[in-house]
């Protein structure tokens, strides 16, 4: 479990300053008429964002999310700054879950 939520960690983080970087560049494309950033910034972040997808639904799969919950995390990827809330409620909350699992495994035992 922890190696799952480690991969959407980092993924999320990586998607979101993509995004960002994506957000300039459209921004440097329209009102300076450069669009050589946007060439390279958003086929990367396209990718990446498949991957941030692969692990979202990895970590949603082993523990049981139900679709609209997977579905939001996953749409948190796609507006700027959003994936970094996502990433610190997901981590937050499947910590707590983690440790409240952990207690009743030790009172049962």
């Amino acid at each position: 479990m922890n190696a799952a939520l480690l991969r959407y960690r980092v993924m999320a983080w990586v998607v979101g300053v993509m995004l960002l970087l994506v957000t300039a560049a459209t921004l440097a494309k329209y009102l300076a008429d450069d669009a050589r950033w946007i060439e390279w910034v958003g086929p990367v972040h396209g990718f990446l964002y498949v991957v941030y997808l692969i692990t979202t639904v990895d970590l949603a799969v082993r523990l049981r999310w139900s679709v609209p919950k997977a579905l939001g995390v996953c749409f948190a990827g796609t507006i700027p700054f959003l994936s970094f809330v996502a990433e610190h409620r997901v981590t937050r909350q499947v910590r707590a879950s983690s440790r409240s699992d952990a207690h009743r495994a030790a009172r049962a035992a």
